[in-house]
């Protein structure tokens, strides 16, 4: 209940009548962000070099539709008039005036009044407006005026306070504030006859138009002149004009009138149509105040405001209708109705009518599409289709998203394509009656019929299908194409009708149906002359719109040939809707329809780009001359300009070195970085979608680097000689040192030559000696055998004498035989010493190893191991060591024993193992 009450709530909103703009000329607004200036602009003017001139207080400001320039006086006084005379600019500011001229790409001033004294010092005077009148130039301040013939100055002192003056015809007239206008005939002053009504006011524009003098005043109105005196303007606009104050008024081309006022922008009247549009912060205008109005040669309005800059294409013949309140949403289609307009977007079914747009009933919700048969607006919605009839809204059916509708090339039949697939309507007297395609139950976003009994239908994601049915419309068969075809990238199908053919646009390439080989094929003619096109949509047998990179153009169709008319992308920048781009045709322009409204083109519309392009390449501030040269490694900035600044303006891309690719120039600038050195050139093109046309050239050359200058190089080759000097120096140094290493090196070889003799030599005395050893150890080994057999010797006469002892009696003689035996055996002590001397030096490794092997071995259990190594028996060895040979054998046991050795085990052959 709740929501019900939400929505009716919002529909009684919708339905109140809000109030709404109708079309309107493009705007572009400049505010001081853009220009880096002051807020108020005092005059506009358009120069022979066709840039707009500004008198923004303390600035002159130049925009010749690339950048902005901002120029002050010397004085830096406020500059509130600006004219434009040949390649001057005259301005007039605070106590000064003067003029200023273009060179190298700046502006100079040139002081008229310096030295002169034409200003008292009490005076406060400055400069309002400038005109030319009888061959001279006039400077007009709010006392006096300043006639200039180009050599002298001449100074008209008023007796009262002026506001402005006006030359009508050969006459001037000089407005005062409290005393009406005057009429100056050289030094005197009257006022004309029946124009008592303008003392105390302020009159701000008298302009003649076909035959009528107009006078402008800020609160009185406007105000024509006749006969008898001055008649307040009878048009319903001048109470208007009375309330919001006139600041400015112009008459332009085809019959119109523009009056700039304080507080409610700008109005354009139509003395055609007796209509007038105003254009102001409700709409598109960023500022309320209008201070002043100049002209381009388009013949398009810009507007000085109280704080920025306006450009309105009065003259374009495209115009826009605007939805600043949001209550519209996004306008999906748009169509033209005996009243007004009526509108489908996202957030519903929208009827306009002077001036106010209401929500038709029960249309809440996306509304896709508007197609009017006759007298019936057929209205594709999400919630179902609707028929919108002399004011009446009726539901013909609730089947959701009818995106488009479209009529067959052979008959009147109609087809819907819609979320589920396709309606036929057969009678459109009977629109509540129709027939679904069945098999095909698919979301399709187009459909289109040339042969009877079959249809195209393009899936709205991917997919062509070839539909054939009977009379009644049910289906024989559905054929997928793209399959057929084998096209493998067949998203976002567009079908496009031109002259009874159908035509496909499958990923930017165009293609026909062949029915002998049942698949398609590339189209030859759209491939060749409508390249990397993304939509297409038809306007009308002859005329088409193609969307190309981004840029919308209108196609106009004779023959075979085809007529590109480029729609500046500054119309709709942002504002195009993906895929839903519509077109309604009525009488001689069509609607288009915007993310924020709708767009108005007139069809026969013929962009003639102009062809006369200016450049001026700068090189930091500097202004770079064809064939110029600049610094390497720095910026090169080109400024393309045209000098147009509305519908016209050519859509501009360049080559640089003759490359293969053409760039876009954006916003008229060309900005080249990290140039190589030598020679370079920039063509520029003019592109109406189909082909290029050279326009313009500059040819520039890009230095060598630093390190590659005359200067520099003679530097290398200074250091270049000096290294080779210094290398010759240490080559010569280094060949002597070599040469004397080569000496030193003979020398130590020499040395080390000596040394090897002398090592050798000495090698050979230790093998002499070592040979010595060898001998004396032979001598000592028999020396040690010797003593050895000596012992045993020794023994066997002990053994001996015992004998005696035991078989001799006689005492005596028993005497005689020991000291006998004694004598013949006698052992040298000395001998002995010697003897164990020489058997430890013969056998020290032996006995070394064995202590480390072996550390709790006795002496006495070394000497036995010597004993042992030897080979001596225990017999032997028993009066070697002074004992028994039980001795020995109860050593050799206990020696076993220490050596850990089993019983198997030889203790002589594992002592020779040690």
């Amino acid at each position: 209940m709740k929501s019900i009450l939400l929505k009716t709530l919002f529909f009684f909103f919708i339905a109140f009548q809000a109030q709404a703009q109708e079309l309107l000329p493009f705007v572009e607004n400049y505010n001081k962000s853009d220009y880096q200036g002051d807020n108020q602009i005092w005059n506009v003017v358009q120069g022979n070099d066709y840039a707009m001139y500004f008198a923004n207080n303390h600035y002159l400001l130049r925009y010749d539709g690339v950048i902005w320039e901002k120029y002050t006086l010397p004085n830096k006084t406020i500059i509130r008039s600006i004219l434009v005379e040949g390649n001057r600019i005259y301005s007039g500011s605070y106590k000064e005036f003067g003029y200023w001229y273009r060179k190298e790409g700046k502006m100079e001033y040139v002081s008229i009044t310096k030295n002169l004294r034409l200003f008292d010092e009490k005076d406060n005077e400055e400069i309002w407006k400038i005109f030319r009148f009888n061959g001279s130039l006039y400077f007009q301040s709010f006392n006096d005026v300043f006639i200039y013939d180009g050599k002298h100055v001449q100074k008209i002192k008023f007796p009262f306070l002026i506001s402005y003056c006006f030359v009508v015809d050969n006459n001037l007239y000089v407005a005062s504030v409290e005393k009406g206008v005057y009429r100056m005939n050289g030094s005197k002053i009257a006022n004309p006859k029946g124009w008592n009504i303008l003392k105390n006011t302020v009159v701000h524009a008298i302009e003649k138009y076909k035959g009528k003098t107009y006078i402008f005043t800020q609160k009185k109105g406007i105000f024509i002149v006749e006969h008898t005196g001055l008649k307040p303007w009878n048009n319903p606009l001048n109470e208007t004009l009375k309330s919001n104050g006139i600041n400015i008024a112009k008459f332009i081309k085809n019959n119109k009138l523009v009056v700039g006022t304080g507080n409610k922008g700008v109005f354009i009247y139509d003395f055609n149509t007796n209509t007038f549009k105003n254009i102001d912060r409700n709409n598109v205008l960023m500022n309320n105040s209008v201070l002043s109005i100049g002209f381009d040669k388009e013949e398009d309005l810009w507007l000085g405001l109280d704080n920025g800059i306006a450009h309105v294409e009065i003259n374009s013949p495209i115009s826009f209708f605007y939805d600043n309140s949001g209550i519209l949403g996004s306008v999906y289609s748009v169509a033209t109705t005996s009243k007004g307009y009526l509108i489908a977007s996202n957030h519903g079914i929208f009827e306009f009518d002077s001036g106010n747009f209401k929500m038709l009933p029960n249309t809440q919700g996306q509304g896709w599409n508007i197609t009017k048969i006759g007298n019936k607006y057929i209205i594709g919605h999400n919630d179902g289709t609707f028929c919108y009839e002399n004011g009446a809204l009726t539901k013909i059916n609730n089947v959701s998203g009818g995106w488009n509708l479209s009529k067959s090339t052979i008959n009147d039949t109609y087809f819907q394509s819609t979320y589920s697939g396709i309606l036929v309507y057969n009678d459109l007297l009977k629109l509540t009656e129709n027939t679904k395609i069945n098999d095909l139950s698919k979301p399709i976003k187009y459909v289109a019929q040339n042969k009877k009994n079959e249809i195209w239908a393009a899936d709205n994601y991917r997919g062509l299908y070839r539909v054939f049915f009977d009379d009644n419309f049910k289906t024989k068969k559905v054929e997928n194409i793209t399959q057929q075809s084998k096209i493998k990238n067949d998203f976002g199908v567009k079908i496009f009708e031109f002259r009874n053919e159908i035509l496909f646009l499958i990923n930017n390439v165009w293609y026909t149906f062949n029915s002998i080989s049942n698949k398609l094929e590339e189209n030859e003619l759209f491939n060749t002359n409508f390249k990397n096109i993304s939509d297409v949509v038809a306007i009308d047998e002859d005329h088409f719109i193609v969307l190309q990179d981004g840029i919308l153009y209108h196609i106009y169709s004779h023959n075979n040939k085809f007529v590109w008319n480029i729609i500046q992308e500054k119309y709709y920048k942002g504002k195009l809707i993906n895929e839903n781009l519509r077109i309604f045709r009525s009488q001689n322009h069509y609607l288009m329809n915007l993310d924020d409204g709708f767009i108005s083109l007139q069809l026969g519309y013929e962009n003639k780009q102009n062809k006369g392009v200016k450049v001026e390449a700068y090189n930091g501030k500097e202004l770079l001359p064809n064939d110029g040269k600049i610094k390497h490694n720095t910026e090169l900035r080109i400024n393309v300009i045209s000098g147009i600044y509305g519908a016209s303006k050519p859509n501009l891309f360049y080559q640089i070195n003759k490359g293969n690719n053409f760039i876009p120039i954006s916003n008229g600038a060309i900005v080249l970085n990290n140039l190589s050195s030598g020679s370079h050139s920039i063509v520029i093109f003019k592109h109406d979608g189909a082909n290029y046309d050279k326009v313009s050239a500059f040819d520039f050359r890009v230095a060598q680097p630093w390190y590659f200058s005359f200067w520099m190089i003679l530097l290398y080759l200074l250091i270049i000689g000096a290294v080779l000097f210094f290398y010759y120096k240490w080559n010569k140094l280094r060949y002597t040192q070599k040469l004397k290493l080569q000496a030193e090196e003979l020398k130590h070889q020499r040395e080390i030559l000596e040394m090897e003799l002398k090592a050798e030599n000495e090698l050979n005395i230790q093998e002499y000696e070592k040979h010595i050893l060898e001998l004396d150890l032979q001598t000592k080994s028999s020396e040690v055998a010797g003593k050895s057999l000596s012992i045993a010797k020794q023994s066997e006469m002990i053994d001996n004498i015992q004998h005696i002892l035991d078989s001799e009696k006689d005492f005596n003689k028993l005497k005689s035989e020991i000291k006998k035996a004694i004598k013949i055996n006698e052992v040298n002590k000395h001998e002995w010493e010697i003897f164990e001397t020489n058997l430890n030096q013969i056998h020290n490794e032996f006995i070394i190893s064995l202590s480390k092997k072996f550390p709790n071995l006795t002496p006495k259990d070394i000497k036995l191991c010597v004993y042992l190594k030897m080979n001596l028996s225990s017999k032997e060895i028993a009066p070697m060591m002074n004992i028994s040979f039980r001795g020995v054998e109860l050593h050799r046991y206990r020696l076993r024993k220490k050596l850990n050795l089993s019983q198997e085990d030889n203790l002589s052959k594992f002592l020779l193992t040690v």
